[in-house]
């Protein structure tokens, strides 16, 4: 097939949704697919159009729908869709989501969290990643990282705050890897640089720097406040990295209802609860440790190619039963 993907990131982009689309690409060209990725469109004919968010990609979904009508039509619900703009904008962001053929979110919960009418065209793709290399040699210290980049959906100084509450004893250093969205944002991070000892900000920083932070670290954590969700589960799963994750829908959606790595969202007291006890319990930790290692093979990139297909499958079968 001749597939269109578009996504509102920019080419260099290291948004989500940017990454999300070159990794489908990918994936979708190494079953044999033609695939072009855009960020605008203009019409063009294509077997198969990906639209990657409902919300920000409304106009060319609206547009491909209305000169191509008899082609399928994929819709990715991001985070943002799903907890943010079905809500403040739900004319929009629901037209989209009506105008799809196939539905795709990207953990288990999302059915619970859009409206009724659209589930039975939502399929799950989860997003893989690469099995790092393991660190050689033993950990040292007691590192916790936050990877993701520094914006309010993402809550990313939670962890610097519950590491404040820590004793004296503890020797856990939170380590937060990302792009500060706006000059707030990097003054909050460098602010709270000077006055926790317990906190490093990178910035943002590569993947292979990303794979070394994770390999030096004994745990992540994932703070949001909404996820769509987030790839950076699927690495740290495949790396072998326990998971001290906020309990929201996208964490919970990745993880599994009786994950026992949660805190409340927002709740630092309690996340500095859970930090204590990963360092001082290496039985906690083992048990973190092992349930991510069970959960790894959900995130291969074999198994988001298939379901992609299967996305697919979906999508051109539902546009044919509208067009007998």
């Amino acid at each position: 097939m001749n597939i269109t993907i578009i996504t509102p990131a920019p080419p260099g982009s290291r948004a989500g949704n940017r990454a999300t689309a070159e990794r489908w690409k990918q994936l979708l060209e190494a079953a044999g697919h033609r695939t072009n990725l855009v960020t605008e469109y203009h019409g063009e004919p294509c077997d198969l159009f990906i639209a990657l968010h409902a919300w920000r990609s409304h106009e060319p979904v609206v547009r491909f729908r209305k000169q191509h009508p008899d082609t399928p039509l994929i819709v990715v619900l991001t985070g943002t869709d799903i907890y943010d703009h079905q809500h403040r904008f739900p004319a929009v962001t629901h037209e989209s989501m009506t105008l799809a053929d196939c539905l795709v979110g990207l953990h288990h919960r999302v059915s619970l969290d859009i409206p009724e009418r659209f589930t039975s065209k939502l399929m799950t793709v989860f997003q893989s990643a690469d099995k790092p290399a393991k660190a050689a040699d033993p950990k040292k210290g007691f590192d916790i990282c936050v990877i993701g980049h520094l914006r309010d959906e993402k809550d990313p100084l939670r962890a610097a705050l519950a590491a404040r509450q820590l004793p004296g004893t503890s020797i856990i250093h939170v380590i937060n890897a990302g792009k500060a969205h706006t000059p707030e944002w990097e003054h909050k991070a460098r602010t709270e640089q000077q006055a926790n000892p317990r906190f490093e900000w990178l910035g943002e920083i590569d993947k292979p720097a990303i794979h070394q932070l994770m390999k030096r670290c004994r745990a992540m954590v994932i703070s949001s406040v909404m996820e769509g969700g987030a790839n950076v589960v699927s690495e740290a799963c495949r790396a072998g990295l326990p998971v001290i994750a906020s309990d929201i829908s996208g964490n919970i959606g990745l993880l599994g209802d009786d994950y026992p790595g949660y805190f409340p969202v927002g709740d630092d007291t309690e996340l500095a609860i859970l930090l204590q006890r990963a360092e001082q319990s290496p039985d906690f930790l083992g048990v973190l440790e092992s349930r991510v290692n069970h959960l790894a093979s959900r995130f291969t990139p074999q198994s988001e190619q298939a379901s992609i297909l299967a996305a697919i499958e979906r999508a051109v079968a539902g546009r044919a039963g509208l067009n007998p």
